[in-house]
């Protein structure tokens, strides 16, 4: 264990001189969609194999996908998660919900609790907020008035106390309350389309408060071209954090918070893993979250943990070691599910995916176009290597459309 650490430390100081000035381009306000397409798939398409780029749209992607691909999608869904309270002296406090605390962390089940909970927070305008402050309001939900009201549980780390009236769920709560939370590059108040435009056509479980914005461009016409062909989809859940949008501030990468993110996958996802050697990750969260749970199996490998937590650079403390393969891993979850009976895996991860990590579980990418100087762009620089930048210049002379609302790319590992 003392040679891993000494190689660990080694590599990270290497890490550490890596410049992100090399990651950064110029992305003037134009060339992003502040508004999506009226249609999602008539957005234009990258693909990028081996150094070759070619351009076509999004409803052509079944055609370059190979029949025994395994297409991976997080199907998490963006709650209002904005909310807006107003003092008696009229000053207005922005909460940003960004992850419960209590009674439990775990998503899902935060959703369906009553009458109170604890959420850690953003908070607009916290210095109008005194700690001692009560926030209160009141919303209609299916025609009766309900009445909540907001106090700090802990003022220093901006976790929040919410309280309201009746047998309401907490998702009947924020749903009433709140609005989407558009990305803030994009500069402009959410509108009513964007409660439809802003999801997956497949989203379906309440948790995130930034949508995984790959996936905005799959439509009915592009799953039926994708049954026809026979490529298979999976599905799990990475509820996609306000920490997705966080430029990277240090002058070391290595030292960039990441906020833990939580995911669920499914015991018969694992089987569909272990099925596929084609596995292409349907946006970021999908890549961060298999990759993820190919490090979880390592630790049970290693026989470190049994709990599934990822910390942001534990993939780089083992580079000098002889890994398991991405079979064996699936195989220690599989073993350790139907150990405990478990058809559902819950865990969280904060990893870190820069150049020079190396890819477990993934072939393929399906993304859109991401900030200058952020940890996406890292990711993707990560997995095509230097051809990033011949990615980006391309989109750039093709008139592509830039971030959440913008087009997309198909992208294969550079090996």
């Amino acid at each position: 264990m003392a040679g891993e650490e000494k190689a660990a430390n080694n590599w990270l100081e290497k890490a550490a001189l890596i410049n992100l000035e090399d990651y950064v381009y110029d992305l003037p306000d134009e060339w992003i969609a502040h508004y999506p397409l009226p249609e999602r798939d008539t957005s234009k398409l990258l693909i990028y194999k081996s150094g070759t780029i070619s351009h076509k749209h999004f409803y052509d992607l079944p055609a370059h996908l190979p029949s025994d691909a395994l297409l991976v999608f997080n199907d998490t869904k963006v709650i209002p998660a904005r909310a807006y309270f107003t003092k008696d002296t009229g000053a207005l406090i922005e909460i940003l919900l960004l992850h419960p605390e209590l009674p439990t962390r775990i998503i899902n089940d935060a959703m369906l609790v009553k009458h109170e909970c604890v959420w850690e927070c953003m908070i607009g305008n916290k210095k109008r907020w005194k700690q001692k402050d009560i926030l209160s309001s009141e919303v209609q939900i299916n025609g009766e008035t309900v009445r909540l009201t907001a106090s700090y549980a802990d003022y220093d780390r901006n976790l929040v106390q919410l309280n309201w009236s009746g047998e309401h769920n907490f998702l009947e709560i924020v749903k009433a309350l709140g609005e989407i939370p558009l990305p803030p590059y994009l500069n402009r108040d959410t509108e009513e389309q964007d409660k439809q435009t802003y999801q997956t056509v497949y989203a379906h479980h309440d948790g995130a408060v930034a949508a995984p914005t790959a996936g905005l461009h799959f439509t009915d016409r592009v799953f039926e071209k994708l049954d026809k062909k026979g490529i298979k989809r999976a599905f799990l859940t990475l509820h996609v954090g306000a920490g997705t949008f966080l430029p990277i501030k240090v002058n070391s990468v290595t030292e960039h918070k990441m906020h833990a993110e939580q995911i669920v996958f499914s015991r018969n996802l694992i089987n569909q893993l272990l099925s596929s050697d084609k596995i292409v990750s349907v946006g970021t969260t999908s890549m961060r979250s298999l990759e993820s749970l190919y490090w979880f199996g390592v630790k049970l490998i290693r026989q470190e943990t049994t709990d599934f937590w990822i910390e942001k650079l534990y993939p780089y403390s083992l580079l000098e070691t002889t890994l398991p393969t991405g079979r064996e891993s699936l195989q220690a979850i599989a073993a350790f599910m139907d150990s405990q009976g478990l058809e559902h895996l819950t865990g969280e991860t904060e990893i870190f995916i820069f150049p020079r990590y190396k890819f477990q579980l993934c072939k393929g990418l399906i993304t859109n176009y991401h900030q200058p100087g952020s940890t996406l762009i890292l990711l993707v620089a990560a997995f095509v290597g230097p051809d990033w930048k011949k990615i980006y210049t391309e989109a750039f002379d093709k008139n592509y459309r830039f971030l959440s609302y913008g087009d997309s790319s198909l992208l294969w590992l550079n090996s």
